[in-house]
Formats: C-alpha cells, sequence, structure tokens
C-alpha cells in the first residue's frame, strides 16, 4: 500500500486522498509549518506545531520508503503566523 505523500491537513485527507480515514477530537490540533515530499522518489519531510499559551511544541517528521524519524520538542515563547506558499512559520509572542 502507497501512503499518500502530499495530505497537508484532515480536510485534504476527506477530500479523497485517504478513503479509509477516521479521525477522533481535533485532527489539526498540529498545524502545518512547511511540508516537501517526492512520491517518485518516495520521501516526505515536515514541519508541524502545536500553539500552548506559552509557546509551542514542534514536530519534525521524515519519511524515506517505509521508515520514519520523528522529533519533538518545545520552543517557549513563540506562536504560529502565516507564511509563504500556505505554510506557516513561528514568530516571537
Amino acid at each position: 500500500m502507497s501512503k499518500a505523500l502530499d495530505v497537508t491537513s484532515v480536510a485534504d485527507a476527506q477530500a479523497g486522498k485517504v478513503s479509509d480515514i477516521k479521525v477522533v477530537g481535533n485532527g489539526d490540533t498540529f498545524q502545518l509549518l512547511c511540508k516537501a515530499s517526492s512520491k517518485e522518489q518516495g520521501w516526505m519531510k515536515s514541519a508541524k506545531a502545536m500553539e500552548t499559551p506559552s509557546g509551542c511544541v514542534v514536530q519534525v517528521t521524515t519519511q524515506q520508503g517505509d521508515n520514519v524519524a520523528e522529533a519533538l520538542t518545545f520552543v517557549p515563547g513563540v506562536k504560529i503566523a502565516e507564511d509563504v506558499n500556505g505554510g506557516r512559520k513561528l514568530v516571537s509572542m
């Protein structure tokens, strides 16, 4: 089974990119900051963030074929703001 590497949100997945998606709670709690992928080469990299009152939890994901690596960290004193190409970025509060 191949994965849809170009999904950017739950609404995007529900629009036909993932036929059997099931969501509990707010599936977009983590907002996509940036993403790059190649279906032909089978890789994807993304950064997502979740705002809290004192900063953001940031998750980075790298996928190469079936191998996935993820990391999470807390960045104090920042919030999510709009960026170029429909993306988002972290800025000081």
